[in-house]
């Protein structure tokens, strides 16, 4: 059975946060991690602080670009409204892109 993610991470030491989509998503953290990705290497390390499985990768694609949309950012703000307080994850890294 296959599935296809859409994954959060958070940077432990910026405040850094990727929306990204994979089919396999231990390789793809892993890949972060060793800095293997251009776009997030200089943010390394990261946790992985929410993910979704879906069966259909145009779902998780299509969930992907959703999230980051202003619109997404929105919902995700609202969805992990908790963990976002609890971290103290400020008001500007959630306002703009994430």
């Amino acid at each position: 059975m296959t599935f296809y993610y859409v994954y959060i991470l958070q940077s432990l030491n910026f405040d850094f946060i990727y929306i990204g989509f994979t089919k396999n998503l231990k390789r793809r953290f892993e890949e972060h991690n060793s800095k293997l990705n251009v776009s997030t290497k200089h943010y390394a390390p990261f946790e992985i602080i929410h993910y979704e499985a879906y069966r259909n990768q145009k779902d998780a694609k299509r969930r992907e670009e959703y999230l980051k949309t202003s619109r997404g950012k929105t919902t995700l703000k609202t969805m992990l409204k908790e963990f976002f307080n609890a971290k103290n994850i400020s008001k500007q890294l959630l306002g703009r892109k994430l």
